[in-house]
């Protein structure tokens, strides 16, 4: 469908174009963001580790999400350390995919660090030093701190104030009278000032579940009592049961923390609190290096930490997409971070066959990959698309991204997967759906993929534009 434009000139009020139509109340609200693998949830295995048909965002691709289910199995028992997963297929197959599954089967409390090869061709740091800082954010670090808190609903929140002693004008917070309630009984606290204010900066009021660290005075908002519960089908307030046992209690908290955290801590100078220590934060580059010294000094003061109980380390999942960037250098490194004792988890994935090992002359080696780093790995391959699969998928891209799909759509777009590639396939779903609602139309008809393949060329039609000189055909 081209637009048509009259050649009569027209005396009327011109009237609004519409590329931009009113947006409607719904389309007021916020968003979240669509992410190009926003309908991937899990493997979608069977709890016997078995491929469903289509499951959890996945179509196709059985025996490569088997054989990640049985990785995810190993790293969760802690057995995997020490090797690497590579996937390797066509561009388009899933193996990004596949990655950002195996990260939500292992949950969000284990470390995932994604980066791709080329990132560690930076101007401020070694080329060494960014994998390793990639392999210290992987590995978590989970502290166990038992500490006493005073826990429970808010009954009474009363400031005391005092003539100032500072001044003869105004008053100020002398102390505050904080009741507290739980299943077992209620007390009063009679505490410091500037408790009352971190009271004032969460936002605390009489109804609230609180607790208060006993040693530090931090004030935590836990909810809302669910005794002041209403009948509102949707709220934004998040209501909790009243506290059990005592209102003075030991309570076990966790903390998560990586030893990347650590590192740049560590490594970052505490300069002094006069103005020309602050001006030269401002201005000292972003990135600092983390000496292979400090590292040492951390890991030691983390394994005295694992000794006593205190922490417990969770190894995590480094993923390199594109490996085949990384050079002879950054082969040899990655080897030794593999053999060391805190390595985490590594999933690697290309798209190249027999290739040059960057950095070599004459080295030729499957993936770009050197040989001896291919001997630790566990290669899945990822297979191509048929055209039913390819249509499975943009249907549920379409429904992920909110559009509706008018009648042979499906089958056009599968046609034009197969014809080019997947990826181009769901490309066009979104400058369709622009171009249906400047007709004043909300779904998408057969007549505005055509038009889309006027206006976009995918990399097979372009490739064959291209003359033997290099440039494209007139």
């Amino acid at each position: 469908m081209k637009a048509s434009t009259s050649a009569t000139p027209s005396t009327s009020t011109p009237s609004t174009h519409k590329a931009f139509p009113s947006p409607s109340t719904a389309s007021l609200a916020r968003s979240s963001r669509i992410a190009p693998h926003s309908h991937i949830k899990a493997l979608g295995l069977t709890p016997e580790g078995f491929a469903t048909t289509d499951g959890a965002g996945f179509v196709g691709q059985n025996n490569a999400r088997e054989a990640c289910g049985v990785v995810v199995d190993l790293v969760k028992s802690r057995k995997f350390s020490g090797r690497a997963l590579l996937l390797v297929g066509a561009p388009g197959t899933g193996k990004t995919a596949l990655a950002l599954a195996i990260s939500h089967e292992l949950g969000t409390k284990v470390p995932f660090c994604p980066m791709v090869g080329s990132e560690v061709y930076s101007t401020e740091v070694k080329k060494t030093e960014v994998l390793a800082e990639a392999f210290r954010r992987a590995i978590g670090l989970q502290i166990k701190e038992t500490k006493e808190v005073y826990e429970g609903e808010v009954t009474e929140l009363t400031p005391s104030e005092a003539e100032n002693p500072l001044s003869g004008y105004g008053k100020t917070v002398s102390h505050v009278i904080v009741g507290l309630k739980t299943v077992k009984g209620t007390k009063q606290l009679r505490l410091d000032p500037t408790i009352y204010e971190a009271i004032l900066k969460e936002k605390i009021l009489v109804g609230d579940v609180i607790y208060i660290e006993a040693n530090t005075g931090a004030v935590k908002r836990v909810g809302r009592s669910d005794a002041y519960a209403s009948s509102y089908d949707l709220e934004s307030e998040t209501y909790v049961p009243l506290p059990k046992g005592d209102v003075h209690k030991r309570k076990e908290l966790v903390q998560h923390v990586t030893l990347g955290d650590l590192d740049a801590a560590n490594a970052r100078p505490q300069g002094g609190q006069d103005i020309m220590s602050v001006m030269g934060s401002l201005v000292k580059s972003g990135r600092t290096e983390v000496t292979e010294k400090l590292r040492r000094e951390v890991n030691k003061v983390v394994q005295s930490y694992v000794d006593q109980g205190v922490a417990e380390v969770v190894p995590g999942v480094v993923f390199i997409d594109e490996v085949h960037m990384l050079d002879i250098e950054c082969f040899t490194y990655l080897n030794s971070l593999l053999e060391s004792s805190m390595a985490p988890t590594v999933i690697l994935a290309t798209n190249r066959g027999n290739t040059l090992v960057r950095g070599t002359t004459d080295i030729v080696s499957p993936h770009g990959i050197p040989t001896d780093l291919l001997d630790r790995c566990l290669i899945v391959k990822t297979d191509g698309y048929t055209r039913d699969q390819v249509a499975k998928v943009v249907q549920l891209r379409a429904n992920t991204e909110g559009l509706k799909l008018g009648e042979g759509v499906v089958d056009r777009l599968a046609a034009e997967g197969d014809k080019s590639s997947l990826r181009y396939a769901i490309q066009l779903l979104l400058p369709a759906s622009i171009l249906a609602r400047l007709a004043g139309r909300d779904q998408i008809d057969v007549e505005d993929i055509g038009e889309m393949n006027e206006l976009f060329l995918d990399a097979k039609t372009s490739a064959s534009l291209i003359g033997q000189n290099g440039d494209y055909a007139p």
